[in-house]
Order: C-alpha cells, then structure tokens, then sequence
C-alpha cells in the first residue's frame, strides 16, 4: 500500500473515534465536510447553542444526517444535569438521587425510558448517562444528587433499570464514570481526583453498578479522568490500559463502545493537552473521544494529525483503530434499527413527589392554598448556591411558585433582614448542599436561633439536618423536585 493511501486510511479511522463539539444551532461547513470523511460524530452542549428548542435540536440533527449516519450525543442526566430545555426550565424528570430515595427500579425504567423517548424524538441517539458512580463521599464536589446514592447494591439496580429503560427508547446508554467517581472529594474538570482502592474495595463499592449495566446491557461506558494508584499508578483511567482493557474488558468482560469523559478537563489533558491525551486513551483501549465544548474544528484536526504521527512511529497499532472502528460501526447498526419510545413525563413527577422525605410536622400554613388566608403565605427565602461545572447555570428553587421569593447570599448577618420581612409569616429556607457551605448553615442556623417553626428544604443532598427542624428534602433542584416541595409545602 502506498503511504499515502495508508495516511487516508489512518485518517479516516481517527476522525471515526471523534465526538468534538460545535457552536450554534446549525451544523457548520466543516462539521459537515469532516463528516463526510468519516467523523464518528458530535456531542451537543446548551452552553454552546445547540439546543435553541426541541424543534431546532430536531432540525439541527436533521442537517446532520443529510451527509451521514452519525452518533449525536449529550449530556442529558434529568435532574440537576439537564440539557434538552432543562437547562432554560429544570427538568421535568427528578435526578437519579430521588430516583435513589424512592428506590422503586420499575419507576426508574420508566423515567428513563420517558426521557431516552424524547431524546429520539429530537435526533439524539447516545446519552451520556446514567452516573452509575456510588457516591460514598459526601462532599463529593461533582456527583452528588447525580448518583443514585451511597449503597453499591441499590445503585446497581438502578443502573440497569436506567440502562434498560433508555435503551428500550432506542437511544444507547452510557454507563458513567467508569470505574466509579463516588469517593473523590476533587472536581476531574480541575484536576486528577485519587481514588484510594483497590481491587477488593473497587468490587464491593465500585464496580457493582458498572457490572449491573454491562449485564443491562449498555451500549457504551464512559470512563473517569481518575487515578487509583494500586490500578492506574498515577495514571488517569481514562489514559491507563491496566484500567479500560485489563480492568473494563478483560476482568468485567465488557464488549461495548469505551468512550472517554470529555477530554478538554483538566483530570485528561491538564498536563499533556488534548491530542496526546486522544492518543493515550486510544492506546489504553478508549473507542471513542469526547472532546469537549469548546474543541471543535482546531482541535479536530490536531487530534487527527496526532493519531495519524503515533501510528506512524508505531505507538498506536493500526489493529487498534480498526478495532474502534467496528466496535462503533456495531453501535450504529444497533442503532439503525431502534424504534422511539412514547414520552411519559407523569413519570418524572410521581417520582419526585414520592422521593420527597419530611422530618418533623409541617405548620398549620402547609395544608394549602385553600386551607389559608393568602394573606398569610410564608416568606420563602432561597439561599444562593451556584451548580458545579457539570450541572452548569441551570435554574433551581421555588421561584415559579412564590413570586416574592427574597433571595439571600447565604451569612449569618442577613438573619435580621429576613426576620424583619418574616414578621407575622410562616418561613420557609431553601438551601442546596447545605453541608458544603458553610454560609448556607450560619445563616439557617441564626434563622432557626429565632425563628424555630421555620421550614428548612434542602435541594441537595440531605447530609445537614439540624436538630429539631422541620426538615423537607427533594433529593434534587429539578424543576419536578421543586414542584413536589412546593405542593407539600402549600405553594402550589
């Protein structure tokens, strides 16, 4: 073969392991142009406008399929991750925390199935969920109410109810964040979290769930820019063949697509940048490469070059590519022959009502809108607390149901400002991970010093309960979360 027709072929294999990203809410010219030369296909981001609407998301994937038949993946958790219309509205549909908490599986498959059928209705074919991560970490800066919780057998039936469910929808499911990203108190978009485990402890407490999926069935694994030292040795898993092949492949016998967590994160590429990490992952056994939301055609085309140079100096076999190629192609031809499921979003409400947990009883004021003087209403004051970089700036709270809603930074000194408007009114505090900010808890705590018939609502995790409080927890800020605490609460 001639060693330009071996360029062309290592070129077209290389852009088969891609998913970069692009901005707007239509497929650029060199989206187009790469894939007509073979790109795998693209990831989708709302920050970067690809989700103006269903209807433009629809036209969008529509446009793309006009020169191929490409995988169009997102980031679509429900609950606190959301990005089809979520991300303007909160997802109807509560997060796997609530799903956890009611820890009813054939509700969770039907969640799932709901919100895989309005994916395909929309053109989108691979979701990057669920988090099947088993968070043993409480203040675990990046999972959270993304995990179904900190029991490595609940989490795993509810990984396969998630998968199955999904996949029932005729969209692939991606099992995340191989091999579990629960017990990191670092954020992998900032740095290389450390995952103190070995073998033993990784098959009790991490494992579990990702055996539970591939069992399920999942279609794709994404991996974690993790570091298990008795593992990887310093080595993200996301770049460590002992992780993707010795542990993924060969000890849980995984056949599916391997695609890595974005790679513009610093866990990834801090160190190396984003096309050696490409190679690195593609050598350790990754099939597929997230680039991230802000890698688009530069970066597409650096990547390629780099695979196409490491195959040239005999690094990354040729036999490897080809290996990515047909384990994808294996993927598509799945896809090709999926049927869309039938959208049920009475489903996402009926589990965040049911995931909603009281301790303590509601005042007199939380029988309703039409048990009360309107006059009376509570003052709800809402603590402010900014998502993680995965959760992004997506709306939270009760604010659609209480349009006098007073907002607070969160500090001891803004008690006496709230109490004064409190005067004579019930009071309701809504925090968010209140056990990882210490300003929501000295505020609530001076609150509740004066004010100890106030209602706390915690749209975290519920890991900080004060003694003696009345005690509403939602198990997620989704918009679905917020609407259950608002009925309990007499709002709405």
């Amino acid at each position: 073969m001639r060693p330009e027709r071996a360029d062309g072929e290592v070129a077209r294999l290389a852009r088969g392991t891609l998913l970069p990203s692009f901005t707007g809410a239509a497929p650029p010219r060199w989206l187009l142009d790469e894939l007509e030369r073979g790109l795998a296909g693209v990831t989708l981001f709302a920050l970067n406008g690809n989700v103006p609407s269903a209807e433009g998301l629809a036209a969008l994937t529509a446009g793309l399929r006009k020169v191929a038949a490409p995988l169009v993946a997102i980031d679509e958790e429900g609950g606190d991750v959301t990005r089809l219309g979520g991300h303007l509205t909160g997802s109807p549909y509560p997060g796997n925390a609530a799903l956890g908490a009611v820890d009813d599986p054939a509700l969770t498959r039907r969640v799932y199935r709901s919100l895989g059928a309005e994916l395909s209705e929309v053109g989108v074919n691979l979701n990057f969920a669920p988090s099947v991560d088993v968070n043993t970490e409480a203040g675990n800066p990046i999972i959270g109410t993304r995990s179904f919780g900190a029991d490595a057998d609940l989490v795993a039936r509810h990984a396969a109810a998630a998968v199955t469910g999904t996949q029932e929808a005729g969209v692939a499911a991606c099992a995340k964040h191989f091999p579990g990203h629960g017990a990191t108190v670092e954020d992998s978009h900032l740095g290389v979290p450390v995952v103190a485990a070995g073998l033993d402890l990784l098959e009790r407490r991490e494992l579990p769930p990702f055996r539970a999926a591939i069992e399920a069935g999942s279609r794709v694994v994404m991996t974690g820019h993790l570091d298990l030292p008795e593992i990887t040795g310093g080595v993200p898993a996301t770049l460590s063949h002992a992780a993707i092949t010795g542990l993924l492949r060969e000890r849980l016998g995984y056949e599916g697509v391997i695609v890595t967590d974005a790679l513009d994160m610093a866990g990834a590429s801090g160190a190396i940048g984003i096309p050696e990490a490409g190679v690195r992952a593609l050598i350790a056994g990754a099939d597929l490469l997230c680039l991230g939301p802000r890698e688009h055609e530069a970066s597409t085309r650096a990547i390629v070059a780099a695979v196409e140079e490491a195959v040239r100096a005999g690094r990354l076999p040729l036999e490897r590519l080809q290996d990515a190629a047909e384990r994808t192609g294996r993927l598509k031809d799945w896809l090709s022959g999926r049927t869309p499921g039938v959208v049920d979003r009475a489903s996402g409400l009926e589990a965040a009502r049911r995931a909603v947990r009281i301790s303590g009883a509601l005042p007199e004021w939380a029988a309703g809108p039409h048990g009360r003087d309107p006059g009376a209403a509570p003052l709800v004051v809402q603590l402010e607390a900014t998502g993680n970089i995965a959760v992004g700036p997506t709306p939270w709270g009760l604010g659609p149901w209480v349009p006098d809603l007073v907002r607070a930074e969160g500090s001891a000194a803004e008690a006496a400002s709230v109490l004064d408007r409190a005067d004579g009114r019930g009071l309701v505090v809504v925090l968010r991970d209140a056990h990882r900010h210490a300003g929501q808890r000295a505020l609530a705590t001076a609150l509740l010093a004066a004010r100890p018939d106030a209602v706390l609502v915690e749209m975290g995790l519920p890991v900080w309960r004060p003694e003696g409080a009345v005690h509403l927890a939602t198990y997620g800020a989704a918009h679905a979360n917020a609407q259950a605490a608002a009925e309990r609460l007499g709002l709405a």
